[in-house]
């Protein structure tokens, strides 16, 4: 699963590890994505989308019909 959210855009966020003795390696801070099943009466069917736990909290604020309405216009969906 790709690590990037389809309602608010997030991705993995990269920079490096430093230690006590100050190598520096590279890593990455992925974003807190998931798998979810929403139902969208508007279209009469389930859709599913890869969303961060911000997404889903916008989700829940704006409501899944104004959030699906945006991807299609984005041609996301």
């Amino acid at each position: 699963m790709p690590a990037r959210c389809q309602v608010t855009g997030a991705v993995p966020g990269f920079g490096k590890s430093v230690s006590h003795s100050h190598r520096r390696t590279s890593r990455r801070w992925d974003p807190n994505v998931q798998r979810k099943t929403y139902w969208v009466p508007s279209l009469g069917r389930s859709v599913k989308l890869t969303v961060s736990a911000r997404g889903i909290k916008t989700i829940d604020r704006r409501g899944i019909e104004a959030v699906v309405a945006d991807l299609q216009r984005r041609g996301e969906l």
